[in-house]
């Protein structure tokens, strides 16, 4: 998958999620996040680092989002399969998030400062986009600790996410030979 059909797929899929849970329905986000998943997967030159960023995307979805949501500070819409647990369409955001670790967002593999920042900032900045937006997201009075929580939560998330996308290439790399080995 290109540069930018990595990003404007992700933001198809944010809208797809966040639109669709505004009109109580998880599966347009969900779709969407598999329609990405299967054109990344398909052309996937690290097939089980992508894998692996799909298990780690839904892990830090089901703990960041699972716990603001049983914690009262955040409320979901279209809160299937669960309202106690993260939606699904906030669990596709995610997967297709960290997918783009391997294409759009490549370069935070090497930056992985730049990568808490920008989770710092870009994690509250969606959730603020789709609460104002199209009401999907309620916060918790006072606002500012829901915020706080996402904001730590997306600068250790999103770094973890770059990190272990540069793992992956790393482990799949040719290694060079060795000293005096025939070929």
């Amino acid at each position: 998958m290109s540069f930018w059909l990595s990003l404007i797929g992700y933001q198809a899929v944010w809208f797809a999620a966040v639109i669709g849970a505004g009109h109580g329905l998880a599966w347009p986000g969900v779709l969407g996040m598999l329609i990405y998943a299967a054109v990344q997967l398909a052309g996937a030159r690290r097939l089980r680092t992508d894998l692996g960023l799909i298990a780690a995307g839904l892990v830090f979805g089901l703990l960041l989002d699972g716990t603001l949501g049983r914690s009262g500070l955040v409320r979901y819409a279209a809160g299937w399969p669960n309202p106690a647990l993260a939606p699904a369409w906030i669990l596709a955001l995610w997967v297709t998030f960290a997918l783009t670790f391997s294409q759009s967002l490549r370069y935070l593999q090497t930056r992985l400062w730049l990568a808490a920042l920008l989770g710092r900032v870009g994690g509250p900045l969606a959730y603020l986009g789709a609460a104002r937006g199209w009401q999907v997201v309620t916060f918790a009075e006072p606002t500012w600790r829901a915020l706080l929580t996402l904001a730590l939560g997306w600068a250790l998330a999103t770094p973890a996410l770059a990190w272990l996308a540069r793992l992956g290439r790393a482990s799949t790399q040719p290694r060079p030979a060795t000293r005096g080995a025939r070929a």
